[in-house]
């Protein structure tokens, strides 16, 4: 198709869009698909930096919610310390009012 085009197929379609947009439109309209061209690039590099980041994140899930043996004493230690802990506070808040 490009084949046939003439360098006056392309002073014509200058000339066209000239006369249709106006003169002291186009370099506005220019610098308008510039930024928006930029705002592009921006924004899909900042996509393609953040899906690599989020898969790591996924393969280390199931890594984290697995647990160790022996870790059940553990937490029913550190449980009833918590509660503990909450039993001051709210005795302490009762003795404060």
């Amino acid at each position: 198709m490009l084949n046939g085009l003439q360098p006056w197929h392309l002073i014509i379609l200058v000339l066209i869009v000239v006369l249709l947009f106006g003169a002291k439109r186009l370099p506005d309209a220019a610098r308008s698909i510039g930024k928006s061209m930029k705002i592009f690039k921006a924004e899909t590099k900042d996509m393609r930096e953040e899906e690599p980041a989020s898969e790591p994140e996924k393969k280390e899930l199931p890594a984290a919610t697995a647990q160790p043996a022996g870790t059940d004493p553990q937490v029913a230690e550190l449980q009833r310390q918590l509660d503990e802990l909450k039993k001051q506070q709210d005795q302490s808040q009762k003795h404060a009012s």
